[in-house]
């Protein structure tokens, strides 16, 4: 029996109906601040993110894990400056915060054969064994930190003697050890790192931004020049004597630009996880305690700290070389891309309902996703092996030493950095008990 026919009235489509419009791009706090808060809604509305940085200059972020994971090792997406759109148009100016991060020439910058290239200049300095050979030395540096934590602080209003962990400890165990490693003297220590900071920073003025970058260019150019005149067992004469051998293997502009690349990465990134660590740690005593009572490792809390609080929140830039579909999303050909370390480090569709949650335990089973904080793919992050290293023996060293360490404001009262690449405070106060 066949059915009847329909009675209803058809139903005409409204015209002054429109489709709901696609979210706004979010825009970047040039101020930084933590970024947790922000990723979560990002990563409610997708794994990848239109977004707004300084300067009104239109980008994405990739932020969920899966997403990363595949942009990082795409094998149409670049790092050449060549391919930022923007840019090669003339409409980056001069002092934009974030240019050095796309212009520099170096490691970070480069694709292909180029890329290979600089990068085994450098990577004999960075293999298991000569990392580890360093232990002894980063074992040395810790103990005399930790020898004189104690007498830096000062005696507050409650009577407790605080002092700066950041400043006295997280900071200068990465710094001396790259400093050492690349020859670097120690008088140019504390300017390289004011020089850093303000290169990482996103909220930094114009002039102010050419200015640090002409000033870090001239104290590498004093050092290149100090190594040159008076070699010696480091990696900067090591590169300098590879440039002198064989001009087409490293430029000048490329050794200064690696340089402070290894600057900054050797220092800014352990500077940041040790901080970060040791603020997990004190916020979580029920973890401190699996490790302290060998429940967790050391290696635990550094891999945990790493995807739960990542030292480098959007590290900047990638650029498809096509109109590339992710997740969904076009990314189209020339857009600078963020990769939005921080956020996929709690992205819950890969880490589990528990992602925000702070836990040594997941890693009992062997089975939880590994984080993306270190990198992957080509660009996989080179000094990896002695961060972890540095933080490792610095952690099981301070928390040795001084066991009921705590920290001494509230979470809130800690200043974070002026910047969304980099993810930590500025200060860290603690008591030592």
């Amino acid at each position: 029996m066949s059915p009847e026919p329909s009675t209803s009235p058809t139903t005409v489509p409204d015209s002054s109906v429109t489709a709901p419009s696609a979210p706004a791009p979010h825009r970047m706090d040039p101020a930084g601040g933590c970024p947790h808060a922000a990723n979560a809604h990002l990563l409610a509305r997708g794994a990848v993110a239109p977004v707004v940085l300084p300067g009104d200059v239109e980008a994405m972020a990739v932020i969920g894990h899966d997403a990363l994971k595949e942009f990082l090792s795409h094998p149409d997406v670049a790092k050449g400056a060549a391919h930022f759109t923007a840019l090669q148009e003339g409409r980056i100016p001069d002092g934009w915060p974030l240019k050095t991060f796309a212009t520099v020439q170096g490691m970070t910058t480069a694709d292909g054969d180029d890329h290979r290239r600089l990068r085994s200049l450098v990577s004999k300095a960075f293999t298991t064994r000569r990392v580890e050979a360093l232990r002894g030395r980063v074992e040395e540096v810790t103990a005399e930190l930790l020898e004189n934590l104690a007498a830096a602080g000062r005696v507050g209003p409650d009577g407790r003697n605080v002092v700066d962990l950041r400043a006295h400890f997280a900071l200068p165990l990465p710094m001396g050890v790259i400093c050492e490693l690349l020859g670097v003297d120690v008088e140019f220590h504390d300017q390289l790192h004011h020089l850093s900071n303000q290169i990482v920073a996103t909220d930094i003025a114009p002039e102010d931004a050419m200015a640090a970058n002409r000033d870090i260019v001239a104290v590498l150019g004093a050092v290149a020049a100090s190594r040159t005149t008076n070699p010696g067992e480091d990696l900067t004469s090591a590169l300098i004597a590879a440039r002198e051998e064989d001009g087409d293997r490293l430029s000048g502009h490329e050794l200064i630009g690696t340089l402070l690349l290894m600057i900054i990465a050797g220092h800014e990134t352990t500077l940041n996880l040790i901080t970060n660590a040791v603020r997990a740690l004190c916020r979580h005593r029920d973890q401190l305690e699996l490790v302290q009572t060998g429940k967790a490792s050391w290696s635990d809390v550094v891999d945990e700290t790493l995807r739960w609080d990542s030292p480098v929140s959007f590290f900047p830039f990638r650029y498809p070389t096509r109109d590339l579909t992710l997740d969904g999303t076009v990314i189209p050909q020339g857009t600078p891309v963020l990769a939005g370390y921080s956020a996929a480090g709690r992205d819950k569709a890969a880490h589990g309902e528990d992602a925000d949650v702070f836990d040594l335990s997941r890693y009992a089973t062997g089975s939880t996703t590994r984080h993306l904080s270190l990198g992957h793919g080509a660009h996989f992050c080179l000094g990896s092996s002695l961060a972890r290293l540095e933080a490792t023996i610095a952690l099981e060293r301070l928390f040795t030493r001084f066991p009921e360490l705590d920290i001494a404001v509230t979470e809130a009262e800690l200043p974070r950095h002026a910047s969304f690449v980099g993810n930590s405070v500025q200060q860290l106060p603690v008591t030592l008990g």
